[in-house]
Protein backbone atom coordinates (compact mmCIF):
# COMPACT_ATOMS: atom_id res chain seq x y z
CA UNK A 1 0.00 0.00 0.00
CA UNK A 2 1.35 3.38 -0.98
CA UNK A 3 0.88 6.70 0.81
CA UNK A 4 -0.06 8.14 -2.58
CA UNK A 5 -2.91 5.71 -3.31
CA UNK A 6 -6.68 5.88 -3.03
CA UNK A 7 -6.98 2.88 -0.65
CA UNK A 8 -4.46 4.40 1.77
CA UNK A 9 -5.75 7.99 1.72
CA UNK A 10 -9.49 7.31 1.76
CA UNK A 11 -9.82 3.94 3.54
CA UNK A 12 -6.81 2.63 5.48
CA UNK A 13 -5.58 5.79 7.16
CA UNK A 14 -8.98 7.26 8.21
CA UNK A 15 -9.96 3.88 9.70
CA UNK A 16 -6.65 3.50 11.55
CA UNK A 17 -6.84 7.01 13.02
CA UNK A 18 -10.50 6.71 13.98
CA UNK A 19 -10.17 3.33 15.69
CA UNK A 20 -6.93 4.40 17.41
CA UNK A 21 -8.54 7.35 19.21
CA UNK A 22 -11.73 5.42 19.97
CA UNK A 23 -9.76 2.56 21.49
CA UNK A 24 -7.60 5.03 23.44
CA UNK A 25 -10.69 6.18 25.36
CA UNK A 26 -10.82 2.77 27.02
CA UNK A 27 -7.21 1.63 26.98
CA UNK A 28 -3.94 3.15 25.83
CA UNK A 29 -2.49 -0.35 25.55
CA UNK A 30 -5.32 -1.41 23.24
CA UNK A 31 -4.79 1.67 21.05
CA UNK A 32 -1.06 0.99 20.79
CA UNK A 33 -1.74 -2.67 19.97
CA UNK A 34 -4.22 -1.62 17.27
CA UNK A 35 -1.65 0.70 15.71
CA UNK A 36 0.91 -2.12 15.74
CA UNK A 37 -1.50 -4.55 14.08
CA UNK A 38 -2.48 -1.92 11.51
CA UNK A 39 1.21 -1.39 10.73
CA UNK A 40 1.65 -5.14 10.18
CA UNK A 41 -1.37 -5.11 7.86
CA UNK A 42 0.12 -2.14 5.99
CA UNK A 43 3.37 -4.08 5.53
CA UNK A 44 1.62 -7.31 4.55
CA UNK A 45 -0.58 -5.56 1.99
CA UNK A 46 2.11 -6.19 -0.65
CA UNK A 47 2.53 -9.86 0.26
CA UNK A 48 1.44 -11.95 3.25
CA UNK A 49 4.56 -14.08 2.79
CA UNK A 50 6.80 -11.34 4.16
CA UNK A 51 4.93 -10.88 7.47
CA UNK A 52 6.58 -13.91 9.18
CA UNK A 53 10.01 -12.47 8.29
CA UNK A 54 9.24 -9.12 9.90
CA UNK A 55 7.37 -10.62 12.88
CA UNK A 56 10.10 -13.19 13.49
CA UNK A 57 12.79 -10.52 13.33
CA UNK A 58 10.91 -8.41 15.87
CA UNK A 59 10.38 -11.26 18.36
CA UNK A 60 13.96 -12.54 18.14
CA UNK A 61 15.47 -9.07 18.51
CA UNK A 62 13.21 -8.21 21.44
CA UNK A 63 14.53 -11.30 23.27
CA UNK A 64 18.10 -10.43 22.30
CA UNK A 65 17.57 -6.90 23.58
CA UNK A 66 16.47 -8.12 27.01
CA UNK A 67 19.49 -10.41 27.26
CA UNK A 68 21.86 -7.65 26.20
CA UNK A 69 20.74 -5.14 28.82
CA UNK A 70 23.40 -5.00 31.56
CA UNK A 71 22.33 -6.05 35.06
CA UNK A 72 24.98 -3.72 36.47
CA UNK A 73 27.67 -1.59 34.90
CA UNK A 74 29.75 -4.48 33.57
CA UNK A 75 30.03 -5.71 29.99
CA UNK A 76 30.86 -9.37 30.45
CA UNK A 77 31.97 -11.84 27.80
CA UNK A 78 28.54 -13.55 27.63
CA UNK A 79 26.78 -10.31 26.76
CA UNK A 80 29.44 -9.46 24.20
CA UNK A 81 29.06 -12.90 22.59
CA UNK A 82 25.28 -12.42 22.59
CA UNK A 83 25.68 -9.08 20.83
CA UNK A 84 27.89 -10.66 18.16
CA UNK A 85 25.35 -13.46 17.68
CA UNK A 86 22.49 -10.94 17.40
CA UNK A 87 24.35 -8.83 14.86
CA UNK A 88 25.30 -11.89 12.81
CA UNK A 89 21.66 -13.03 12.83
CA UNK A 90 20.42 -9.64 11.59
CA UNK A 91 23.12 -9.15 9.00
CA UNK A 92 22.72 -12.77 7.90
CA UNK A 93 19.00 -12.23 7.28
CA UNK A 94 19.72 -9.04 5.34
CA UNK A 95 22.58 -10.68 3.46
CA UNK A 96 20.54 -13.69 2.40
CA UNK A 97 17.59 -11.76 1.03
CA UNK A 98 19.45 -8.80 -0.42
CA UNK A 99 22.90 -10.00 -1.42
CA UNK A 100 22.84 -13.78 -1.95
CA UNK A 101 22.03 -13.61 -5.65
CA UNK A 102 24.46 -10.71 -6.15
CA UNK A 103 27.17 -12.92 -4.66
CA UNK A 104 26.16 -15.83 -6.89
CA UNK A 105 26.14 -13.59 -9.98
CA UNK A 106 29.75 -12.65 -9.33
CA UNK A 107 30.73 -16.24 -8.58
CA UNK A 108 29.07 -17.32 -11.83
CA UNK A 109 30.96 -14.62 -13.71
CA UNK A 110 34.20 -16.11 -12.45
CA UNK A 111 33.08 -19.67 -13.18
CA UNK A 112 32.09 -18.58 -16.68
CA UNK A 113 35.60 -17.32 -17.33
CA UNK A 114 36.91 -20.70 -16.24
CA UNK A 115 34.30 -22.53 -18.33
CA UNK A 116 32.88 -24.23 -15.21
CA UNK A 117 29.23 -25.11 -14.68
CA UNK A 118 27.42 -22.17 -13.10
CA UNK A 119 25.31 -22.09 -9.94
CA UNK A 120 21.58 -21.59 -10.31
CA UNK A 121 20.34 -18.30 -8.72
CA UNK A 122 18.18 -18.62 -5.62
CA UNK A 123 14.44 -18.03 -5.82
CA UNK A 124 14.36 -15.05 -3.46
CA UNK A 125 11.81 -12.25 -3.21
CA UNK A 126 13.33 -9.24 -1.45
CA UNK A 127 11.08 -8.17 1.47
CA UNK A 128 10.29 -4.50 1.05
CA UNK A 129 11.98 -2.20 3.56
CA UNK A 130 14.21 -4.95 4.99
CA UNK A 131 17.24 -2.63 5.12
CA UNK A 132 15.33 -0.08 7.19
CA UNK A 133 13.83 -2.41 9.79
CA UNK A 134 17.10 -4.36 10.07
CA UNK A 135 19.22 -1.25 10.68
CA UNK A 136 16.64 0.11 13.11
CA UNK A 137 16.88 -3.06 15.18
CA UNK A 138 20.67 -3.25 14.97
CA UNK A 139 20.81 0.24 16.47
CA UNK A 140 18.40 -0.94 19.19
CA UNK A 141 20.56 -3.96 20.05
CA UNK A 142 23.74 -1.91 20.33
CA UNK A 143 21.92 0.63 22.50
CA UNK A 144 20.67 -2.22 24.73
CA UNK A 145 24.23 -3.50 25.10
CA UNK A 146 25.39 0.01 26.05
CA UNK A 147 22.63 0.28 28.67
CA UNK A 148 20.77 3.11 26.92
CA UNK A 149 17.40 1.33 26.65
CA UNK A 150 15.05 1.67 29.61
CA UNK A 151 11.58 1.20 28.05
CA UNK A 152 10.68 -2.50 27.76
CA UNK A 153 7.02 -2.68 26.67
CA UNK A 154 6.73 -5.25 23.85
CA UNK A 155 3.77 -3.47 22.24
CA UNK A 156 5.77 -0.25 22.12
CA UNK A 157 8.74 -2.14 20.67
CA UNK A 158 6.49 -3.64 18.01
CA UNK A 159 5.33 -0.12 17.18
CA UNK A 160 8.89 1.20 17.24
CA UNK A 161 9.88 -1.23 14.48
CA UNK A 162 6.70 -1.54 12.41
CA UNK A 163 5.25 1.97 12.76
CA UNK A 164 3.93 2.34 9.21
CA UNK A 165 4.88 5.99 8.50
CA UNK A 166 8.58 5.06 8.67
CA UNK A 167 8.63 1.28 8.07
CA UNK A 168 9.25 1.14 4.31
CA UNK A 169 11.63 4.01 3.58
CA UNK A 170 12.77 5.41 6.90
CA UNK A 171 13.89 7.30 8.75
CA UNK A 172 16.12 4.81 10.56
CA UNK A 173 14.96 5.30 14.15
CA UNK A 174 16.48 5.06 17.63
CA UNK A 175 14.45 3.73 20.53
CA UNK A 176 14.96 6.97 22.49
CA UNK A 177 13.32 8.92 19.65
CA UNK A 178 10.17 6.80 19.55
CA UNK A 179 9.49 4.38 22.42
CA UNK A 180 9.09 7.04 25.15
CA UNK A 181 6.58 8.90 22.96
CA UNK A 182 4.20 5.93 22.95
CA UNK A 183 4.08 6.12 26.76
CA UNK A 184 2.85 9.73 26.80
CA UNK A 185 -0.89 10.13 27.64
CA UNK A 186 -1.28 13.09 25.23
CA UNK A 187 -0.48 10.82 22.27
CA UNK A 188 -3.80 9.04 22.84
CA UNK A 189 -5.89 12.24 22.69
CA UNK A 190 -6.57 13.97 19.36
CA UNK A 191 -4.97 17.40 19.10
CA UNK A 192 -6.72 19.53 16.47
CA UNK A 193 -3.80 21.91 16.02
CA UNK A 194 -1.41 19.03 15.36
CA UNK A 195 -3.93 17.40 13.02
CA UNK A 196 -4.25 20.61 11.00
CA UNK A 197 -0.47 20.87 10.79
CA UNK A 198 -0.27 17.19 9.85
CA UNK A 199 -2.70 17.72 6.97
CA UNK A 200 -0.61 20.58 5.62
CA UNK A 201 2.65 18.63 5.84
CA UNK A 202 1.15 15.49 4.30
CA UNK A 203 -0.36 17.48 1.42
CA UNK A 204 2.93 19.22 0.70
CA UNK A 205 4.67 15.86 0.56
CA UNK A 206 1.95 14.39 -1.65
CA UNK A 207 2.28 17.34 -4.03
CA UNK A 208 6.07 16.97 -4.23
CA UNK A 209 5.70 13.30 -5.11
CA UNK A 210 2.83 13.42 -7.60
CA UNK A 211 3.13 16.87 -9.17
CA UNK A 212 6.91 17.17 -9.42
CA UNK A 213 8.83 13.91 -8.84
CA UNK A 214 6.60 11.61 -10.88
CA UNK A 215 6.38 14.06 -13.77
CA UNK A 216 10.15 14.51 -13.93
CA UNK A 217 10.56 10.75 -13.66
CA UNK A 218 9.06 10.34 -17.13
CA UNK A 219 11.90 12.37 -18.62
CA UNK A 220 14.61 10.77 -16.48
CA UNK A 221 13.42 7.30 -17.48
CA UNK A 222 13.49 8.45 -21.10
CA UNK A 223 17.24 9.01 -20.94
CA UNK A 224 18.29 5.98 -18.91
CA UNK A 225 16.05 3.51 -20.73
CA UNK A 226 17.06 4.84 -24.16
CA UNK A 227 20.76 4.60 -23.29
CA UNK A 228 20.26 1.06 -21.93
CA UNK A 229 18.77 0.29 -25.38
CA UNK A 230 22.00 1.47 -27.04
CA UNK A 231 21.07 5.09 -27.79
CA UNK A 232 24.16 7.31 -27.73
CA UNK A 233 23.30 10.36 -25.58
CA UNK A 234 24.73 13.71 -26.61
CA UNK A 235 25.66 16.60 -24.36
CA UNK A 236 22.31 18.34 -23.76
CA UNK A 237 20.26 15.15 -23.72
CA UNK A 238 22.60 13.72 -21.08
CA UNK A 239 22.55 16.78 -18.85
CA UNK A 240 18.80 17.35 -19.02
CA UNK A 241 18.10 13.68 -18.34
CA UNK A 242 20.47 13.58 -15.36
CA UNK A 243 19.03 16.83 -13.98
CA UNK A 244 15.56 15.35 -14.34
CA UNK A 245 16.63 12.37 -12.23
CA UNK A 246 18.44 14.55 -9.69
CA UNK A 247 15.26 16.53 -9.09
CA UNK A 248 13.06 13.43 -9.29
CA UNK A 249 14.85 11.60 -6.48
CA UNK A 250 15.05 14.83 -4.47
CA UNK A 251 11.30 15.47 -4.54
CA UNK A 252 10.43 11.79 -4.30
CA UNK A 253 12.45 11.33 -1.10
CA UNK A 254 11.58 14.75 0.27
CA UNK A 255 7.91 14.06 -0.47
CA UNK A 256 8.04 10.73 1.34
CA UNK A 257 9.79 12.30 4.33
CA UNK A 258 7.15 15.05 4.57
CA UNK A 259 4.30 12.58 4.22
CA UNK A 260 5.77 10.32 6.91
CA UNK A 261 6.14 13.27 9.31
CA UNK A 262 2.60 14.44 8.56
CA UNK A 263 1.02 10.99 8.99
CA UNK A 264 2.85 10.47 12.28
CA UNK A 265 1.81 13.87 13.59
CA UNK A 266 -1.86 12.80 13.34
CA UNK A 267 -1.10 10.54 16.30
CA UNK A 268 0.95 13.20 18.07
CA UNK A 269 4.19 11.30 17.33
CA UNK A 270 7.17 13.32 16.11
CA UNK A 271 9.48 11.64 13.61
CA UNK A 272 13.03 13.00 13.36
CA UNK A 273 13.93 15.21 10.40
CA UNK A 274 15.47 13.07 7.66
CA UNK A 275 15.79 15.57 4.83
CA UNK A 276 17.04 19.15 5.17
CA UNK A 277 17.46 20.93 1.80
CA UNK A 278 20.50 18.85 0.71
CA UNK A 279 20.92 20.65 -2.62
CA UNK A 280 21.63 23.82 -0.67
CA UNK A 281 24.74 22.12 0.69
CA UNK A 282 28.03 23.96 0.11
CA UNK A 283 30.25 20.87 0.45
CA UNK A 284 29.98 17.08 0.41
CA UNK A 285 30.31 17.08 4.19
CA UNK A 286 27.37 19.47 4.34
CA UNK A 287 25.40 17.34 1.84
CA UNK A 288 25.60 14.24 4.03
CA UNK A 289 24.43 16.24 7.02
CA UNK A 290 21.29 17.08 5.05
CA UNK A 291 20.52 14.02 2.87
CA UNK A 292 19.02 10.91 4.53
CA UNK A 293 20.13 12.26 7.90
CA UNK A 294 19.12 9.16 9.87
CA UNK A 295 21.16 6.84 7.62
CA UNK A 296 24.27 9.03 7.63
CA UNK A 297 23.97 9.32 11.44
CA UNK A 298 23.64 5.53 11.73
CA UNK A 299 26.68 4.95 9.51
CA UNK A 300 28.69 7.46 11.55
CA UNK A 301 27.69 6.14 14.99
CA UNK A 302 27.68 2.41 14.28
CA UNK A 303 30.35 2.05 11.58
CA UNK A 304 32.64 5.06 11.14
CA UNK A 305 33.23 5.66 14.88
CA UNK A 306 33.76 1.94 15.74
CA UNK A 307 36.25 1.73 12.85
CA UNK A 308 38.25 4.44 14.60
CA UNK A 309 36.71 7.57 13.12
CA UNK A 310 39.29 10.35 13.06
CA UNK A 311 41.11 9.14 16.18
CA UNK A 312 43.76 6.97 14.48
CA UNK A 313 45.49 9.44 12.21
CA UNK A 314 44.82 11.13 8.89
CA UNK A 315 45.22 8.08 6.66
CA UNK A 316 42.88 5.93 8.77
CA UNK A 317 40.36 8.74 8.84
CA UNK A 318 40.16 8.83 5.05
CA UNK A 319 40.16 5.04 4.83
CA UNK A 320 37.32 4.86 7.37
CA UNK A 321 35.33 7.39 5.36
CA UNK A 322 35.82 5.36 2.20
CA UNK A 323 34.86 2.05 3.84
CA UNK A 324 31.82 3.60 5.53
CA UNK A 325 30.48 5.10 2.32
CA UNK A 326 31.28 1.96 0.31
CA UNK A 327 29.13 -0.07 2.71
CA UNK A 328 26.54 2.71 2.64
CA UNK A 329 26.40 2.36 -1.13
CA UNK A 330 26.04 -1.42 -0.85
CA UNK A 331 23.24 -0.89 1.69
CA UNK A 332 21.25 0.81 -1.06
CA UNK A 333 21.40 -2.14 -3.41
CA UNK A 334 23.21 -5.31 -4.47
CA UNK A 335 24.97 -3.94 -7.53
CA UNK A 336 28.44 -2.76 -8.51
CA UNK A 337 26.95 0.58 -9.51
CA UNK A 338 25.90 1.13 -5.87
CA UNK A 339 29.34 0.07 -4.67
CA UNK A 340 30.93 2.61 -7.02
CA UNK A 341 28.41 5.24 -5.93
CA UNK A 342 29.48 4.70 -2.33
CA UNK A 343 33.17 4.83 -3.29
CA UNK A 344 32.57 8.03 -5.25
CA UNK A 345 30.98 9.74 -2.25
CA UNK A 346 33.58 8.34 0.14
CA UNK A 347 36.38 9.72 -2.03
CA UNK A 348 34.68 13.12 -2.27
CA UNK A 349 34.23 13.24 1.51
CA UNK A 350 37.91 12.40 2.02
CA UNK A 351 38.94 15.10 -0.45
CA UNK A 352 36.58 17.56 1.25
CA UNK A 353 38.10 16.86 4.68
CA UNK A 354 41.63 17.12 3.27
CA UNK A 355 40.75 20.44 1.63
CA UNK A 356 39.48 21.80 4.95
CA UNK A 357 42.36 20.38 6.99
CA UNK A 358 45.29 21.38 4.82
CA UNK A 359 44.25 24.08 2.34
CA UNK A 360 41.27 26.25 3.27
CA UNK A 361 40.14 26.34 6.88
CA UNK A 362 37.59 29.17 6.77
CA UNK A 363 36.07 28.87 3.30
CA UNK A 364 32.57 28.63 4.76
CA UNK A 365 32.85 32.24 5.93
CA UNK A 366 33.36 33.54 2.38
CA UNK A 367 30.18 34.06 0.32
CA UNK A 368 31.90 33.52 -3.00
CA UNK A 369 33.55 30.35 -1.73
CA UNK A 370 30.20 29.08 -0.43
CA UNK A 371 28.52 29.76 -3.77
CA UNK A 372 31.31 27.99 -5.67
CA UNK A 373 31.15 25.13 -3.19
CA UNK A 374 27.40 24.85 -3.67
CA UNK A 375 27.72 24.61 -7.46
CA UNK A 376 30.58 22.12 -7.27
CA UNK A 377 28.70 19.98 -4.73
CA UNK A 378 25.53 19.86 -6.82
CA UNK A 379 27.48 18.94 -9.96
CA UNK A 380 29.34 16.17 -8.11
CA UNK A 381 26.08 14.82 -6.70
CA UNK A 382 24.56 14.79 -10.19
CA UNK A 383 27.53 12.84 -11.55
CA UNK A 384 27.11 10.35 -8.70
CA UNK A 385 23.36 9.97 -9.39
CA UNK A 386 24.23 8.41 -12.75
CA UNK A 387 25.79 5.48 -10.88
CA UNK A 388 22.81 5.35 -8.55
CA UNK A 389 20.20 5.20 -11.34
CA UNK A 390 21.87 3.31 -14.19
CA UNK A 391 21.15 -0.39 -14.70
CA UNK A 392 24.75 -1.23 -15.54
CA UNK A 393 28.26 0.07 -16.09
CA UNK A 394 27.81 0.31 -19.86
CA UNK A 395 24.95 2.77 -19.35
CA UNK A 396 27.05 4.72 -16.84
CA UNK A 397 29.96 5.04 -19.27
CA UNK A 398 27.75 6.16 -22.15
CA UNK A 399 26.02 8.86 -20.08
CA UNK A 400 29.31 10.09 -18.61
CA UNK A 401 30.68 10.48 -22.14
CA UNK A 402 27.55 12.42 -23.01
CA UNK A 403 27.88 14.69 -19.96
CA UNK A 404 31.45 15.50 -20.96
CA UNK A 405 30.48 16.16 -24.60
CA UNK A 406 32.50 13.20 -25.88
CA UNK A 407 29.47 11.84 -27.75
CA UNK A 408 29.03 15.15 -29.53
CA UNK A 409 26.66 18.07 -29.10
CA UNK A 410 23.23 18.17 -30.69
CA UNK A 411 21.73 21.59 -31.49
CA UNK A 412 18.64 22.78 -33.41
CA UNK A 413 18.80 23.62 -37.11
CA UNK A 414 19.54 27.24 -37.94
CA UNK A 415 22.50 27.93 -35.65
CA UNK A 416 25.18 26.22 -37.77
CA UNK A 417 26.83 29.48 -38.82
CA UNK A 418 28.10 30.36 -35.35
CA UNK A 419 30.24 27.20 -35.17
CA UNK A 420 33.53 26.50 -36.97
CA UNK A 421 33.03 24.48 -40.15
CA UNK A 422 35.31 21.75 -38.81
CA UNK A 423 32.78 21.06 -36.03
CA UNK A 424 29.76 20.54 -38.27
CA UNK A 425 28.92 16.86 -38.58
CA UNK A 426 31.59 15.89 -36.04
CA UNK A 427 31.43 17.45 -32.60
CA UNK A 428 28.13 19.21 -33.27
CA UNK A 429 25.08 17.73 -34.98
CA UNK A 430 22.24 20.04 -36.00
CA UNK A 431 19.25 17.78 -35.51
CA UNK A 432 17.69 19.07 -32.31
CA UNK A 433 18.72 18.76 -28.66
CA UNK A 434 17.33 15.37 -27.89
CA UNK A 435 18.53 12.63 -30.21
CA UNK A 436 15.83 10.27 -28.98
CA UNK A 437 15.70 11.30 -25.32
CA UNK A 438 12.21 12.25 -24.16
CA UNK A 439 13.11 15.75 -22.98
CA UNK A 440 12.12 18.00 -25.83
CA UNK A 441 8.98 19.73 -24.62
CA UNK A 442 8.01 23.01 -23.02
CA UNK A 443 6.50 21.15 -20.05
CA UNK A 444 9.90 19.62 -19.31
CA UNK A 445 11.63 23.00 -19.14
CA UNK A 446 8.81 24.32 -16.96
CA UNK A 447 9.23 21.40 -14.56
CA UNK A 448 13.00 21.88 -14.39
CA UNK A 449 12.55 25.60 -13.69
CA UNK A 450 9.88 24.88 -11.05
CA UNK A 451 12.09 22.30 -9.39
CA UNK A 452 14.99 24.76 -9.28
CA UNK A 453 12.84 27.49 -7.72
CA UNK A 454 11.48 25.10 -5.08
CA UNK A 455 14.92 23.71 -4.25
CA UNK A 456 16.94 26.93 -4.05
CA UNK A 457 14.32 29.64 -3.71
CA UNK A 458 11.98 28.27 -1.05
CA UNK A 459 12.22 27.39 2.62
CA UNK A 460 12.18 23.75 3.63
CA UNK A 461 9.54 22.17 5.83
CA UNK A 462 11.38 22.81 9.07
CA UNK A 463 11.60 26.53 8.34
CA UNK A 464 7.91 27.06 7.51
CA UNK A 465 6.05 29.16 10.09
CA UNK A 466 2.92 27.00 10.34
CA UNK A 467 4.60 24.02 11.97
CA UNK A 468 3.22 23.60 15.50
CA UNK A 469 1.91 27.17 15.41
CA UNK A 470 -1.77 28.07 15.93
CA UNK A 471 -2.59 30.43 13.08
CA UNK A 472 -5.12 33.26 13.17
CA UNK A 473 -8.60 32.57 11.79
CA UNK A 474 -8.04 34.41 8.51
CA UNK A 475 -4.63 32.85 7.88
CA UNK A 476 -5.97 29.45 8.82
CA UNK A 477 -8.88 29.78 6.40
CA UNK A 478 -6.65 30.94 3.55
CA UNK A 479 -4.19 28.13 4.23
CA UNK A 480 -7.06 25.62 4.27
CA UNK A 481 -8.22 26.74 0.82
CA UNK A 482 -4.72 26.57 -0.66
CA UNK A 483 -3.96 23.18 0.89
CA UNK A 484 -7.36 21.87 -0.20
CA UNK A 485 -6.64 22.87 -3.79
CA UNK A 486 -3.20 21.25 -3.70
CA UNK A 487 -4.68 18.09 -2.21
CA UNK A 488 -7.39 17.86 -4.85
CA UNK A 489 -4.91 18.50 -7.67
CA UNK A 490 -2.44 15.96 -6.28
CA UNK A 491 -5.11 13.28 -5.85
CA UNK A 492 -6.14 13.77 -9.49
CA UNK A 493 -2.57 12.72 -10.47
CA UNK A 494 -2.62 9.45 -8.52
CA UNK A 495 -1.53 6.65 -10.83
CA UNK A 496 -1.90 2.90 -10.59
CA UNK A 497 1.77 2.22 -9.88
CA UNK A 498 3.93 5.03 -8.50
CA UNK A 499 6.13 3.65 -5.70
CA UNK A 500 8.67 5.79 -3.91
CA UNK A 501 12.22 5.32 -5.17
CA UNK A 502 13.54 4.40 -1.73
CA UNK A 503 11.09 1.48 -1.46
CA UNK A 504 13.59 -0.66 -3.39
CA UNK A 505 16.17 -0.32 -0.61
Amino acid sequence: MLFNSYPFIFIFFPVVVGVFFLAARRSHAAAAAWLGLASLFFYGYWSLKVIPILAGSICVNYVFGKKLTPAGNGRDAVRQATLVLALVANLGLLGYYKYANFFLENVNAGLGLLDIHQIKPLDIVLPIGISFFTFTQIAYLVDCWQGKVLERNFTHYLLFVTYFPHLIAGPVLHHKQMMPQFAKPEVYRPDLDKIRTALVIFTLGLSKKLLVADQLGVYADGLFKDVASNMVPMFFASWFGVLAYAFQIYFDFSGYSDMAIGLSLFFGINLPVNFNSPYKAVSMIDFWRRWHISLSTFLKDYLYVPLGGNRLGVFRRYLNLLVTMLLGGLWHGASWTFVLWGCFHGTLLAVNHAWRDFIVRKADENRLARAAGGVATFMAVCFAWVLFRADGLATVGSIYRGLLGLNGISLPFGVEKIFPKAWVGKNVIFEGFWQGAATGSASFFFLLALAGVLVWGCSNLNELPFKHVVLGKFSRAALSVVIGLFFALSVSFIAQDSPFLYFQF
